[in-house]
């Protein structure tokens, strides 16, 4: 039976893998999670004079460094001066070289996001008028490439390494005392500690050239190291790895001392030390010390687990956003279930396929780890819908945002693994009926054997004192006459040194045949496969679990559009100008691509001339082009107006006109006639306090 399932257990782990790798491959290496809302000159705008200076505004606080926003003129030359310093809140601005001339400028900038991710983008305005440049727009980041890729892989490896860490010694303390004496799963738990410490090292170096160039080359790069130890995230990373070093000694101790007093068979205590063993008494010596070393391994393990799961709230999602205090216990309380679910499922896994004849999973450790796991999907319950209130913000988020998107896939994983848990429980309990059944029909044969040995005692009773049986008499004469030849002696003793190695053969062809039998029993076999199953999913899920760690939350991603829509300076993405007045207007012609965004920035909005611009954008986003814009200006209170206003078209998505003359300040009606093909068109208004 073993030899029967090994290959599919093979080829299912391997389909598994694939899985999750194409998860991984598939998604961004790192989506950012500070957006930018508004600039100064915005994407696309013309301004009469050089700026002083260009300002960026963020979703939330950024790490900026003496490199992360330069200014290139037509040619590609840097023209900013000095690093970029914030000015207020999530603002951030970078001075320019005085006298510039006319043309098109570009603003590239790379920065971190407070939770830890990079940020990259690049758009143009220009001086004057607009001109040819040299320089390539591109929002290509540092984690898009084989750094991104490893610093993705290896965010999922430290996250899987931690579960079979933290989720494995919980098995083993809370549900299977015995299993700390089983090869596998000391194995299993090392490897979780060897991959968890790995992937630390290797983020801690990846970590300078994934936020900074992207290059292989910058890795091992000793300055962007000591950059990155001066971070958030380099202080937890260093942090994890300091607590390893406690996890280790708390393996040490586990595996060691406590799997000594661990009791024998195949569920043992879940208290491990706690019950003395049989026919030992309360106040034995070594009772107090037993007592003493499991509280210890249990005060310590939960506070090192903690720790461990502190070092990824404190530098990622929870550590910013709303309510960062009450999020990052929520994160750790979060991450602590995970752990103990699907590290103890995998712990159940390799115990139910590797753990030896003599120490089997039992059924009690099983309905442990059932009540563990319901503990741990009840909490994951609650901490999650907090989590999603908190990323998402609104209903709408879940199927307009890719993070929204992700979590309900995640949320449908969680579901499919519950479902085939019920599965797992059930044959629990056939397996426990089948035991208590096979354990009465085994009381009636010992019966019986006793009765048998209980005559045959009787029986050597009645011979009288001094006659030797007949058996006892043969052997008696054969021993002598085997005593009478050297030779024969020594055939003897190679006889008893074969009794030896046939009794050797013996007990491991019985052990074998007790795994035969117990791999063969239907209901063990049962719990295997929906186990494996759980599993399984179990991989998916932590696939799926570190992509969304790595994406946009969809509260931030609809904040950036809805501050796109809104802001008086314009957002990412858009061709808004600084004027004083900016409107946006969403606009339907019920023609083919008639739907858009048309905004409207008029500069200074005061009485006389007045600089105006017009942008036009798909539902998309993107800049396009429409046969024909017109505007009209109507003060309604003074009776004036309709003023026409015809804008020349400047590039794509962009027309612009100059000494548009206000007459005077009031509630003016601004009102924009857009025409997407010979025969579609539509006309929608705002008003705006001008002057």
């Amino acid at each position: 039976m073993t030899q029967t399932i090994a290959p599919r257990v093979r080829i299912l782990v391997l389909l598994i893998l694939a899985v999750a790798g194409a998860l991984l491959a598939g998604a961004a290496p790192a989506s950012a999670h500070a957006a930018l809302t508004g600039s100064d000159p915005a994407q696309g705008a013309v301004v009469d004079t050089a700026p002083a200076q260009i300002s960026l505004t963020f979703s939330e606080p950024i790490a900026v460094g003496d490199d992360s926003v330069r200014v290139l003129d037509p040619k590609g030359e840097r023209v900013d001066k000095g690093a970029p310093a914030g000015l207020s809140g999530t603002t951030y601005s970078v001075r320019l070289l005085s006298g510039l001339p006319d043309g098109t400028y570009t603003v590239a900038y790379q920065v971190v996001s407070a939770d830890s991710h990079p940020v990259a983008g690049a758009y143009t305005f220009s001086i004057g008028a607009p001109s040819e440049t040299t320089v390539s727009v591109s929002a290509q980041g540092s984690d898009d490439g084989l750094v991104g890729w490893l610093y993705g892989f290896g965010r999922y490896v430290s996250y899987a390494g931690f579960v079979v860490l933290a989720g494995g010694a919980a098995f083993v303390f809370a549900c299977w005392a015995p299993g700390a004496r089983v090869r596998a799963v000391q194995r299993l738990v090392v490897s979780g500690w060897l991959a968890l410490t790995a992937a630390t090292l290797g983020l801690l170096l990846l970590r300078g050239s994934y936020t900074t160039s992207g290059k292989v080359g910058d890795i091992f790069d000793l300055e962007l190291l000591g950059d990155v130890l001066q971070t958030k995230t380099g202080a937890a990373l260093v942090s994890r790895l300091l607590l390893l070093a406690a996890a280790a000694l708390f393996i040490a101790v586990l595996f060691g001392a406590y799997a000594r007093t661990a009791p024998a068979g195949a569920d043992g205590d879940a208290d491990g030390a706690k019950k003395p063993a049989e026919g030992e008494a309360e106040g034995d010596r070594g009772e107090p010390d037993k007592r003493d070393l499991t509280f210890g391994l249990a005060l310590g393990g939960t506070v090192v687990a903690a720790g461990l799961a502190a070092s990824w709230a404190m530098s990622e999602h929870a550590s910013q956003g709303l309510q960062p205090g009450v999020a990052m216990p929520v994160d750790v309380v979060h991450l602590l279930a995970v752990a103990a679910w699907l590290g103890g499922l995998t712990t159940l896994l390799v115990a139910l396929y590797r753990g030896p004849v003599e120490t089997p999973v039992g059924r009690d450790a099983v309905r442990r780890f059932s009540r563990l796991a319901f503990g741990s999907v009840v909490t994951l319950a609650v901490t999650g819908v907090y989590q999603s209130w908190r990323q998402l913000g609104s209903w709408s988020a879940f199927t307009d945002t890719r993070y929204g998107q992700l979590l309900l896939v995640k949320i449908a994983l969680v579901a499919v693994m519950v479902a085939v848990a019920y599965l797992s429980r059930r044959w629990t309990h056939r397996l426990a009926e089948a035991r208590i059944s096979a354990a009465e029909e085994e009381k009636r044969p010992a019966v019986s054997a006793r009765s048998e040995e209980t005559e045959a005692s009787e029986e050597e009773e009645k011979q009288p004192a001094g006659t030797v049986p007949a058996e006892a008499s043969d052997a008696s004469e054969a021993s002598g006459a085997s005593g009478a030849s050297e030779a024969t002696e020594t055939r003897a003793g190679h006889d008893a040194v074969r009794a030896a190695q046939l009794a050797r053969q013996r007990a491991a062809t019985e052990a074998a045949r007790q795994k035969r039998l117990r791999d063969a029993d239907p209901n063990r076999f049962g719990l295997r496969r929906s186990v494996l199953a759980e599993a399984g999913v179990a991989v998916v899920l932590l696939a799926v679990t570190t992509v969304l760690t790595q994406t946009e939350p969809g509260r931030t991603e609809q904040e950036a559009k809805a501050a796109a829509a809104t802001s008086s300076s314009a957002a990412e993405g858009t061709g808004q100008g600084s004027g004083a007045v900016s409107l946006t207007m969403p606009f339907d012609t019920g023609g083919r691509n008639g739907k858009g965004v048309v905004s409207i920035d008029l500069d200074p909005a005061r009485v006389g001339d007045n600089s105006l611009h017009v942008y036009v954008e798909g539902p998309d986003g993107t800049p396009v082009d429409v046969p024909e814009v017109k505007l009209a200006l109507t003060l309604t209170a003074q009776d004036i107006g309709p003023l026409p206003v015809a804008p020349d078209h400047v590039t794509t998505g962009h027309w612009s006109a100059s000494a548009v003359q206000i007459p005077m300040a009031g509630d003016w009606k601004v009102e924009v006639t857009v025409r997407t093909s010979d025969i579609d068109q539509v006309t929608v208004s705002k008003n705006a306090q001008i002057g």
